[in-house]
């Protein structure tokens, strides 16, 4: 299972939208663990960085690679 997230962008503020491939409700599981302290590796495991990311700021890798440049 999988559903769309939305954030704002902490770099643009802009509204960006993810899928996130996870059931929802380990998703929200999830959530409050990171939110209660675990470390968002650990909360969100199956996840790849990228997405933890976006899940933590709503940046998104374009906006990344825009702002930064692409990986070297």
């Amino acid at each position: 299972m999988s559903f769309i997230f939305t954030r704002t962008s902490q770099m643009t503020g802009n509204k960006n939208r993810m899928v996130i491939p996870m059931d929802m409700d380990d998703f929200k599981y999830a959530l409050c663990c990171w939110k209660d302290g675990d470390l968002i590796q650990d909360a969100f495991p199956t996840l790849d960085a990228d997405t933890r990311e976006f899940i933590m700021t709503g940046i998104t890798r374009t906006e990344w690679a825009d702002m930064f440049g692409g990986e070297e």
